[in-house]
C-alpha cells in the first residue's frame, strides 16, 4: 500500500489538516492496532521523549524500511494519561520503546499518513498507548471511559486499525478491488453500531466481534479494537462515518466522534 494516490490517504491527510488547523491539541494520544501489551490486564504507555520508528513487518519493499517521522513524546502527558487510567483502576506500566506508526506516512493504512513532515508537520508531542492483550470489546471500551475527559483537555485521541482487515485473503481478490462478501457486510455493521445511540453503542459494539462474519473481516481483532477504545472515549458523542472504501479484503473507513468547530 505504498501508494499516495490512494484514496485513503488522501482522506488520511484532510484528517490530519483539520487537527493541526482546527483543532491546535497540545498532544496527541495514540491506540494503534500494532501494539499490545505484554500481560494480561494491564497497558502500557510509552514514556520516551525521542525515539524512532518501529519497523515491525516483514516482506515488503525496502522504501518501507526507509521512512522516518520526526516526532517527539512527551512524560508529562504521559503521566496525565497514566493518572486518568489509574483513577478508573486499570493497571498502566509506563515504558520507552520506539513509536509505531502501523507501517509508514506513505501508507494509506498508516495513521502517520495525516501527517506529512513537509505538508502538514505535526508540531506537538505524541504519546503512544498499547492495548490490552485481550480481544475483550467492553475492557478496551472501558479503557476508552477512563481516558474521556482528557478530551476537555485539548488531549487528541486517535485510534488506529482498519474496518475490514484481512491481509491472507488479499490474494482470494486476484487484483480486483471489488470487495468481499464479508468486506461489505461488516463494515456496514461497523458503521450501524459506531453510529448508533450512545446509550446502546458498547453493547452494539462488543456485538459485532460476534458475527458470523466477524473472523473474516478480522482473523484476529487487534486492527478492530481500537475503535473501541474511542467510542468509549467519545462519551455521549455520537459517531460518524466520514468516509470508507471497501476494496477486496480490506476496509478504509474513518470515523469521528464528535464535532470540530468550524
Amino acid at each position: 500500500m505504498y501508494e499516495t494516490d490512494h484514496p485513503a490517504h488522501k482522506k488520511l491527510k484532510e484528517i490530519g489538516k483539520e487537527i493541526t488547523t482546527k483543532v491546535n491539541p497540545r498532544a496527541v494520544i495514540v491506540f494503534s492496532a500494532h501494539w499490545q501489551a505484554e500481560t494480561a490486564g494491564q497497558i502500557e504507555i510509552n514514556t520516551a521523549e525521542t525515539t524512532d520508528l518501529i519497523y515491525d513487518f516483514y516482506g515488503f519493499p525496502a522504501e518501507y524500511y526507509e521512512e522516518t517521522f520526526p516526532h517527539v513524546g512527551s512524560k508529562k502527558i504521559a503521566f496525565e494519561v497514566m493518572e486518568a487510567v489509574k483513577a478508573a483502576n486499570i493497571d498502566i506500566k509506563p515504558v520507552q520503546r520506539a513509536l509505531d506508526h502501523g507501517r509508514g506516512r506513505k501508507q494509506s493504512d498508516a495513521w502517520l499518513a495525516a501527517f506529512d513532515p513537509g505538508e502538514n508537520p505535526l508540531k506537538v508531542p505524541i504519546v503512544q498507548v498499547s492495548l490490552f492483550s485481550s480481544e475483550d470489546p467492553h475492557q478496551h471500551y472501558r479503557l476508552g471511559q477512563a481516558i474521556s475527559e482528557l478530551r476537555s483537555q485539548n488531549l487528541q485521541i486517535i485510534v488506529s486499525g482498519m474496518a475490514v482487515h484481512n491481509l491472507r485473503d488479499m490474494r482470494l481478490c486476484q487484483g480486483s478491488s471489488k470487495p468481499l462478501q464479508y468486506t461489505a457486510s461488516f463494515d456496514e455493521a461497523l458503521k450501524e453500531a459506531v453510529e448508533s445511540p450512545f446509550e446502546e453503542r458498547e453493547r452494539l459494539m462488543a456485538d459485532l466481534l460476534k458475527r458470523p462474519d466477524a473472523r473474516q473481516a478480522h482473523p484476529t481483532f487487534d486492527h478492530l479494537l481500537p475503535i473501541h477504545i474511542g467510542a468509549g472515549a467519545a462519551g455521549e458523542d455520537l459517531g460518524t462515518r466520514l468516509w470508507t472504501l471497501k476494496e477486496g479484503s480490506l476496509s478504509w473507513a474513518q470515523y469521528r466522534f464528535g464535532a470540530v468547530d468550524a
